[in-house]
């Protein structure tokens, strides 16, 4: 799968599946904008883009604001002459009993997680479209978008939203030939999920390490997934073998959730 002489913007690159699916993108030959909260977070994955040969730039953003998401693209469009992948990939889980969710517990995770994935939508499909390019809108789901998960149902939540920004702007954005799609990870090996770990074993009172292996148990395939396991699949939503292929939120899980 060849990505050379494409520009791509990965969101939440500094670690795991981000860092991962900025990393494969680079070694199938796209240049990179890859964005993160902080931006000196960013310089481990910049350094290992550039031994791969790739250009690169970091920018620091918070994706839950609107203004900033559209700043990320300009940037792209400035330094590299245009865009034409956008994954919004960045989010947060939450580990909390549906009733004790607080209204500052919603704000914070559908803002970052719904609000940055439509923001990254809109200024990607802006982008797209002024520059008249055939672009590729790529986001993060998950498991929790196809099933419903105790103690992860706001997170859940989210990731059903995400699944229905996806089909919608599918849907819209087609006549101009722009695909969107969504990847749906399982669990994988990333800080991410020793927080999930460690925030279920607070609600439940199960011992640490006890609900990952209870989700890796459950694994067909009898693994944890990686990240890299995840950024060969967006690799692939990313190049033109996957250009027929829209508004789908696809299981990349290891057979944990079948649908």
């Amino acid at each position: 799968m060849s990505l050379v002489g494409k520009v791509a913007v990965v969101t939440g690159a500094a670690q795991g599946i981000g860092r991962g699916i900025a990393l494969r993108l680079a070694r199938d030959g796209a240049d990179l904008v890859v964005v993160d909260i902080a931006q000196d977070r960013l310089d481990g994955v910049c350094e290992d883009i550039q031994a791969l040969g790739r250009k690169v730039i970091a920018v620091a953003a918070d994706i839950s604001v609107r203004d900033q998401v559209f700043a990320v693209i300009e940037q792209a469009v400035q330094h590299f002459g245009g865009v034409d992948i956008m994954v919004n990939n960045a989010g947060v889980a939450q580990v909390r009993a549906l009733v004790d969710v607080t209204p500052e517990d919603m704000g914070r995770i559908f803002q970052i997680n719904v609000n940055g994935t439509l923001w990254g939508i809109q200024a990607a499909a802006q982008a797209f479209r002024k520059l008249e390019r055939r672009g590729k809108i790529i986001n993060a789901c998950s498991i929790a978008g196809h099933e419903g998960y105790a103690f992860l149902g706001v997170y859940s939540a989210t990731k059903f939203a995400v699944r229905g920004l996806t089909q919608a702007a599918a849907k819209e954005l087609a006549p101009h030939g722009i695909t969107v799609n969504a990847y749906c990870p399982g669990v994988v090996g990333t800080d991410m999920w020793v927080e999930i770990d460690r925030r279920m074993a607070e609600a439940t009172g199960a011992e640490i390490g006890a609900t990952y292996r209870k989700y890796v148990n459950g694994i067909a395939l009898g693994r944890a997934e990686t990240p890299d396991d995840v950024a060969a699949f967006v690799a692939w939503l990313a190049c033109a073998d996957s250009d027929y292929m829209t508004g789908q939120s696809v299981l990349i899980d290891g057979g944990l959730v079948f649908r």
